[in-house]
Formats: C-alpha cells, structure tokens, sequence
C-alpha cells in the first residue's frame, strides 16, 4: 500500500492539469468520433451500405442455423471471431448509460451515430432471446477460435451455439442482457418508441426468467465460457443490476420492492471494489444513489456504499484504497486488459459527480475529509487524457487518435490483409505469419483503445502477442463514450477545491 505521502503526491498529480510535462489540449470529439468508429470494424453479420471501416465484410452470416434460429450480427467481443453474449449484454448496457445520462453533449451527429452502434448491440440481443426462458449466449468454439489466425471472413472454426434455460440457467448473463434492453429501451423511447417498447418488453420477460431459474452461466456451461468469460463474481449482482435497470426504465413499484426485498439477500454491499462486466456492484449502488440524491427513493445505504467506493478511488484521503496509481497517474488494477478498469471505473466518477452536483452535495469520506464533484471530475478527465496521449510515453492508446499510437494490436482483421488486398482466402493456419510479423498491422481499427499498460510501470510493448495490453475491447470503448461526450463539451474543469473540508 502506498504511503500516506506518496498517495497526496498521486492525487496532486490527478488533479493538475499537467499530469506530465507537457500537458496536451485535446480534441475529445474527434476522439468521441473515432470511439463510436470502431464498433463499425467489430461488427459481424451482414454490413449495412453506410459502412464505413471499408477493409471489413459480411462474416459469419449463417450464425445459429446449427440450432434452427438466426444469431447473425452482433459484436466481436475484442481481437477474435467468437460472439460472447456476457460482454456484449454489457457493451450495451454502458454505451445506453453513457447516451441517458450525457446524450446532449454528443452532439446530434455522434448521438444518432451512437444509438446505431448501440442498436447493432440490441439487434442480435432479441434475436438471441426471442425463445422464451432462452438466452443464446454465445456463438463460436472458443478454444478453436483461439488456435487460429484468421480474418472473421475467412472464418471456418466450428460456430457452436451455446444457450442459457431452465434446464442450464445463467442467471448472471440473462440479467444483464435484461439491463442492456432496458438500459437501451430509455435511449429509443423518444427517437424510435415502438422499437423502445419492444426492448422493455423482452427485458421484463428475460429478467423474470433469469431470476426464475437460478445459477451461474459458468456452470452450466463452463467447459464453453471458461476462463475467457466466466462468472467469477457470481450471478446475485446482475440480478440487483438488472432490476435497478428495470424500475429506471419502467419505474413499476415491482422492481423498487425487488431491490428493497434482495439488498441483503443478493449482497448490495458486497465486493464493492471494481466495476466491470462481471462484477456490477459498483454500478449498482451509483446508480441507484442518483434516486437517493435527487430525493426521490429511500435507499440510503445504497448512497453509503456509492460514497465508501469513491473515496477508496481518491488517495490521499481514503484510509482504504482501492486502486493504485501508476507514477504517470494511470489507474491501475491487477489483472488483464487494464484500460476496461480505467474506462469503467472513470464513467462512475463522471456520473456520481453529475449526481452530487445537481443534489449540491459532496462525498465524505469520513472525519473532515470530503471531495467535491470537481474532484471527481478531474480524476475521470486525468484517466481520459492519460488514455490520449497525457502519459510519460507521450502516445495515445487509441488507435488513430494523435501522431503516436499502438500500431501492432492484437485483433485478427486488422493485422491480416484486408479481402480487397488479397481476395483470396488466408487459411487457420496461414494466418499465424502475420501474427508474428514485427510489421504494423495494415488496417488501423480507428478508434479502438487497447489493454494498455499492465503494471505501474507506465510501459507498453505495443507487441501483438502481448494481448494483455495490445488487445481492444467493445467494453473498454463502451464507458468512453459518455466520458468522451462530456469532456467534449467541457474541455476545461475549474481548479479543484481542497480534497478536505
């Protein structure tokens, strides 16, 4: 754990807006339009005419003719060709928070490009639940994915459709693509109601039997889904997640009780320290508490959790922190992909700031110490910049954005030459020369931002086999786009107030 010392150095850093020794003034809606870019180069199914990340084509078309049921379309989760439904369920659900709580600051180009990226994500989920107390969850043999290199066009690994039902429940990712529909039924209720009805409808019924038919996904299906998407966290979030989602979207009293009813039994409380597609519990209670804030519910111990979160974020004046801090200020947890933590965890100090500010209300954090809604604000834009070039190797970690970025990602398409360049197929196999090719890969993914630096070292390889920190993600970009939106209209903060009362 840090010192006492060291941690008010960090959180200096954080806050001053010359993190490193040259600051940048950056333009966050090119950034913002770059971000919504690359879901276009993830996209799987047929492409519609108005595509723009030209070097991709239709792939996987024929995906769920193996069960009878059409599973075209949707996302490629990150560098791979396999559809994980998890992650998918909540790229939506982000990108929709993002659109609910910050859509004026997109700007009515990015906002409708936006909804579109979004509604890709939708399409595919009430396909994969149109089956009654049935959620497909994934489409693709991951292991057999993996052992290739290949472009998705090319793609001729096994597309083995796996399923959630009452015989082999998956509570945890049926209630999260409950919370992406709902989530998603509030962004169309005004641009497209019907479409919005449709989705609230299909997240009423997908929730009841998520909650009906109890389990964890990854032991139902754990020999599919294991190690790249399991459960670790357990399934009980997601339900809390999906119901909060559900009364903010139908504000039936059902879903209010439901909370009230489960905030024990379903441990509200518990594993606050991350937030991210399989721990929700941060989420959670941030969401909630803007009811709490505005004066509209009761669930105060929800706002209690949200306020001991956030302080564990701010060192310097959290007792217990949460999170390190590299020396160049990058948030920093243990585990793959570090920029997921750094996006996700950055939208919830961007929102709860949002929240205090319209309730005139600060965050304490026991005895006098307390921060004020800038602080949160400026913590959120430090990681943001840091992700756009702030940061001691003076380059930008989203691919197209600055004059220096990653060039080696690790994702199939873009490091493989497009089917314009070489129409002709490149096998399973033949495809692993360009993964060991020291080249830069020959189509930019613009707009995507990679796993970044993986330690507290501020060091990045840009090597492709280092997929830990040279792989994209939809969930990374996902929580960006709400960040980005904002900055993009705010780019300048006023200066902190002290951190202490």
């Amino acid at each position: 754990m840090a010192s006492p010392a060291r941690a008010m150095v960090v959180l200096l850093l954080l806050l001053s807006t010359a993190a490193v020794s040259v600051a940048q003034q950056h333009d966050y809606g090119d950034a913002l339009r770059k971000s919504i870019l690359f879901f276009e180069g993830q996209r799987s199914g047929r492409l519609p005419p108005g595509q723009r990340v030209r070097w991709r084509r239709d792939s996987a078309l024929n995906d769920g003719a193996t069960a009878g049921v059409d599973l075209s379309g949707g996302y490629y989760d990150a560098g791979d060709n396999v559809k994980f439904g998890f992650p998918m369920a909540f790229t939506a659900t982000l990108m929709s928070w993002g659109l609910i709580d910050f859509g004026r600051t997109f700007g009515a180009a990015r906002e409708r490009e936006a909804r579109e990226a979004l509604r890709w994500a939708t399409d595919y989920l009430l396909k994969a639940t149109a089956t009654p107390n049935t959620v497909y969850v994934q489409v693709g043999d991951a292991f057999r994915d993996h052992s290739c290199w290949e472009r998705p066009e090319d793609m001729d690994t096994p597309r083995t459709v796996y399923k959630v039902d009452p015989s082999h429940p998956g509570s945890d990712v049926a209630a999260e693509t409950a919370a992406a529909l709902a989530a998603a039924s509030i962004v169309f209720r005004e641009a497209d109601p019907g479409y919005s009805k449709r989705l609230l409808d299909r997240a009423v019924a997908v929730f009841e039997f998520a909650d009906k038919y109890r389990g964890a996904y990854s032991s139902s299906l754990h020999a599919a889904v294991c190690p790249c998407y399991c459960d670790y966290d357990g399934y009980q979030d997601e339900l809390l997640w999906g119901a909060a989602w559900l009364h903010k979207a139908s504000r039936r009293r059902v879903y209010r009780d439901y909370i009230k009813r489960n905030e024990v039994a379903l441990g509200a409380s518990e594993s606050i320290n991350e937030f991210g597609w399989d721990n929700k519990h941060a989420g959670i209670n941030i969401l909630i508490s803007k009811e709490v804030l505005m004066g509209k519910d009761s669930f105060t111990s929800f706002r209690v959790n949200a306020d001991n979160f956030i302080c564990t974020l701010l060192p310097g004046i959290s007792n217990h922190p949460q999170i390190d801090y590299s020396p160049g200020g990058l948030l920093f947890k243990v585990g793959n992909s570090n920029m997921q933590h750094v996006t996700s965890i950055s939208f919830l100090l961007l929102a709860y700031s949002s929240y205090l500010s319209h309730a005139n209300a600060r965050v304490p954090c026991g005895g006098a110490a307390s921060a004020s809604p800038v602080v949160l604000r400026r913590v959120a834009k430090r990681q943001v910049d840091y992700i756009l070039g702030d940061n001691p190797l003076r380059m930008s970690y989203m691919v197209g954005y600055g004059s220096r970025f990653p060039r080696r990602i690790h994702h199939r398409g873009s490091s493989i030459p497009s089917v314009a360049a070489h129409p002709a197929r490149i096998g399973c196999k033949a495809g692993a020369a360009y993964y060991a090719s020291s080249a830069p890969n020959p189509n930019l993914l613009v707009g995507a931002v990679v796993g970044g630096p993986s330690n507290t070292s501020d060091s990045f390889p840009d090597a492709r086999a280092v997929f830990q920190q040279s792989e994209p993600t939809t969930y990374i970009n996902a929580p960006l786009l709400g960040l980005l939106a904002y900055f993009s209209a705010h780019p300048s903060l006023p200066q902190a107030d002290s951190a202490r009362d």
